[in-house]
């Protein structure tokens, strides 16, 4: 790669005099919401602008360089030269524009002020993970400039980003790959339990973005360009997250950062199909996702996908879109004008219509690699899970395969003899009206919080999962139950263990220590 507008930031001495002056600015989250105060910055994070920047314009003398900051980089605003030089001493305005961090506006320029003024052309903003405070560098989206984005455009921390990175498991392992690293979000958070990181990007334009980020935040990474996995053939990683270019279309390459250049949902098939033969045993890999949905269940498509891989499967399906609703999401972000993405629009939704596709599913595939001691079937689960609520979490993925597995290694005879205990649950009933009152047509219990973590009782069920305080056996339990229903005890474990295998699988029942 070499320097210019496709490699910005691409001395390393100007990313470290950078960083120096963003974090004396107090250049950092909770910095940026102080300054704010706490009704402008909730509207800020809702895409609100105008109550920042007046925030801003009323900054204290002594938060003066932090205003130009947030103005410059975040809110997307002209700034005087001599302002922003006060903000930032150490790197020097020169090595800044040389840089591609910012562009100067000549003095009396359309929509300018009569003085010279700064913009920034890359977004740069502090980021949390609640437990270390981070800077990531990335393009500035189409809300901030007018025109259409750059085909090389590096989108920064969006909705699917953090997703993602909400649902990677954080166990500690030793080598992890970030699949399509882009601005190197990922890549961040991996570095607080793995080892070694690897990065790759099919866009050289990302990667010097990704190599800023990690400089930024003190950290190296090994980067390296390529697409999918042919920067790293033959290796073989703990753990791979991907947050690929996985838009569904017709195969075109018009922005790197969605559009993949092959056809339909082939990208997010051929990542599925490839991860086994690059993940080590018991290794884990995660990847955000869209498949095709014509006249099928969408789970046969994606099953599809895992058949012959060998590896165990969650896939959840967290949201469905029309064609319609889908091509919109797709063409309002690129900064096009409405003639532009009429038309880009009107092409797509043909190619939907010719393909006989319904519409198109979004949502996570985590892939686990069995253990070298393992011997087991593949155990692939495929569910639609929507609820806000009931997002991914690296300990509930983690969590599932580890009920899964138990599930496999238990018996029923080991099930019986062992102690359980209820998790914190709501119990939910549904009732009608009736002649007699309010009639319990069904009933249900709840985990909150827990993906997907529900199941239907009856009066039976429900009063085992009362019962199971960690006090008595499970088949004791059910002897007291038979007693009390005067049925036959062992046809009550027959009739109750796929429950209990279902409850604990859900995270709702647990063997007590």
């Amino acid at each position: 790669m070499t320097p210019g507008p496709s490699r910005p930031l691409h001395s390393a001495a100007v990313v470290d005099a950078l960083a120096a002056d963003l974090r004396s600015a107090g250049y950092t989250t909770d910095g940026v919401t102080e300054l704010l105060g706490a009704d402008a910055s909730a509207a800020f994070s809702r895409g609100l602008w105008w109550s920042a920047l007046r925030a801003t314009d009323r900054a204290a003398p002594d938060r003066q360089r932090l205003a130009v900051l947030v103005r410059l980089f975040l809110l997307g605003a002209d700034e005087p030269r001599e302002r922003v030089a006060s903000a930032m001493p150490t790197v020097g305005l020169d090595a800044l524009t040389a840089n591609g961090v910012v562009e100067v506006i000549p003095a009396g320029a359309p929509g300018s002020p009569r003085e010279e003024t700064l913009r920034a052309t890359l977004d740069i903003r502090p980021h949390s993970d609640g437990a270390s405070e981070f800077l990531v560098v990335s393009d500035q989206d189409a809300a901030l400039r007018a025109g259409p984005l750059r085909r090389d455009h590096v989108l920064g921390i969006g909705g699917a980003s953090v997703s993602l990175a909400h649902a990677v498991v954080r166990t500690p392992v030793r080598r992890a790959l970030d699949l399509g690293t882009g601005c190197g979000i990922q890549a961040l958070h991996l570095a607080a339990h793995c080892a070694d990181i690897v990065a790759t990007d099919t866009n050289e334009r990302a990667l010097a973005l990704a190599a800023a980020t990690a400089r930024l935040n003190g950290m190296t990474w090994d980067l390296r360009h390529g697409s999918l996995f042919e920067p790293v053939s033959g290796e073989r990683f703990d753990l791979i997250v991907s947050n690929p270019p996985f838009v569904v279309g017709v195969g075109a390459l018009d922005y790197m950062y969605r559009d993949s250049g092959m056809v339909g949902d082939a990208l997010c098939q051929h990542l599925v199909e490839r991860t086994a033969a690059h993940l080590e045993p018991g290794g884990t890999a995660q990847i955000m996702a869209n498949w095709i949905v014509r006249d099928e269940d969408w789970r046969d498509r994606v099953r599809g996908w895992l058949a012959g891989t060998g590896l165990h499967a969650w896939v959840v399906q967290r949201e469905f879109a029309d064609p319609v609703s889908y091509v919109s999401l797709w063409t309002s972000d690129a900064g096009e004008s409405p003639e532009q993405a009429a038309r880009r629009g009107g092409q797509w939704l043909d190619w939907f219509e010719a393909e006989g596709i319904a519409g198109v599913g979004m949502g996570m595939i985590t892939l686990r690699a069995p253990r070298a001691d393992e011997d087991r079937a593949p155990d692939q689960v495929l569910e639609e899970i929507t609820a806000a609520d009931e997002a991914l979490t690296g300990p509930e993925v983690a969590a599932f395969f580890a009920r899964r597995e138990y599930l496999h290694d238990t018996t029923d005879e080991q099930l019986l003899a062992a102690r359980f205990s209820t998790a914190p649950v709501f119990l939910d009933e549904q009732s009608l009206p009736g002649g007699d009152g309010w009639q319990i047509v069904g009933a249900a219990v709840r985990r909150p919080g827990g993906p997907g973590a529900v199941i239907g009782v009856d009066e039976v069920s429900r009063a085992l999962l009362a019962g199971c305080r960690g006090e008595v056996a499970l088949g004791t339990l059910i002897d007291l139950l038979a007693a009390v229903h005067g049925v036959d005890s062992d046809a009550l474990a027959t009739a109750a263990l796929p429950v209990v295998r279902e409850a604990i699988g859900r995270g709702i029942l647990h063997q007590a220590q």
